[in-house]
């Protein structure tokens, strides 16, 4: 009896040693599996925004972070609070990290070479969104998403020359630029230029950045007040500009929409109910909800695919009685 219980006891031991060694394997490949990104199969996309300056930003934001949940991305989101230096340093951090695809809205055009190619050494593919850079070596970057500046600055000179077809003096333009530097800025105000050279009664008199912000759309228009007796239009870069502009020119004593026909970028909420109110007159959409077509331009790039150079959203333009209609189902 002796014998067979110790020889039971031997048969038990080599079970628990075999169990313990097949534990001892798989709790090996759960670790190996473990961690950032691709050991879980999980896509991790680094994203430095330019900051929260506009109702505009704070939307796009909202869409890349509600579009990475939906799309399964992990998302590591920087804001570089409108300086190049915070993003540059954002993107080297993404890099150390090793994060699958890099992806910014550049704050200005240039000055990305090294970092991006920092990034392309490094085997992480990068993509632009909103804003473009003015490097010559396209191989920095897969490709670029976002509305087409230019054309939204030619839209808003274009409806400007229909209203003013019959204009026999002058008519004086007030611009409220963009951020000194970044691609809507100078895109737009070229895009403009360009509708409004037909008509040779149409002058821009003054123009300055207003930094996408309402505060300083605000402070610059009582800067032109003040400098231009005669100020017939203003041609602001975004909406919140306009918005700004609103309270310095109905705190001159003149009516928005009336006494200055006012032309903005963007249509978000709050620039869009001014234009139902009459305070704006023209608005050139720049949707910022790019959120699920960068999620789906991110896993492309990632798994090698072929994707376009240049990605456009759909965008349109709005009338008082158009904004009217579409106000109710804004999502932005």
């Amino acid at each position: 009896m002796a014998k067979t219980g110790t020889t039971i006891t031997r048969r038990g031991l080599g079970t628990l040693l075999a169990a313990g060694l097949l534990a001892s394997g798989l709790a090996g490949c759960g670790n190996s599996d473990t961690g950032d990104g691709a050991g879980n199969g999980t896509l991790v996309l680094g994203f430095s925004q330019v900051g929260a300056e506009s109702g505009w930003r704070t939307a796009n934001t909202n869409s890349i972070k509600e579009s990475a949940a939906s799309a399964g991305v992990e998302l590591k989101f920087d804001d570089a609070q409108q300086k190049q230096e915070n993003q540059i340093k954002a993107i080297r951090n993404f890099i150390q990290q090793k994060v699958d695809v890099i992806a910014f809205s550049p704050v200005v055009e240039s000055g990305w070479d090294t970092v991006l190619k920092e990034a392309k050494d490094a085997g992480i593919p990068v993509i632009l969104t909103d804003r473009s850079v003015d490097s010559a070596d396209k191989s920095l970057y897969r490709t670029f998403i976002g509305s087409d500046f230019v054309k939204e600055g030619r839209l808003a000179g274009e409806w400007l020359i229909a209203q003013q077809k019959a204009a026999t003096g002058p008519v004086n333009i007030v611009e409220l630029q963009g951020t000194t530097g970044s691609a809507p800025a100078n895109d737009r105000k070229k895009g403009f230029a360009e509708a409004i050279a037909t008509n040779p009664h149409l002058k821009v008199v003054a123009s300055q950045s207003g930094d996408f912000t309402r505060a300083g759309g605000k402070q610059v228009m009582e800067q032109f007040l003040k400098a231009n007796p005669k100020i017939d239009v203003l041609f602001a870069h975004n909406d919140d500009m306009g918005l700004g502009a609103l309270e310095a020119i109905t705190a001159a004593g003149k009516t928005p929409g009336k006494d200055i026909t006012i032309i903005t970028v963007d249509a978000v909420k709050d620039g869009m109910q001014a234009l139902a109110d009459g305070k704006f007159n023209f608005i050139a959409e720049c949707s910022p909800l790019l959120g699920p077509q960068l999620m789906d331009l991110a896993k492309k790039v990632a798994a090698g695919e072929s994707v376009p150079a240049r990605v456009e959203t759909e965008e349109t333009t709005f009338t008082q009685e158009q904004a009217k209609a579409a106000l109710p189902n804004r999502k932005y």
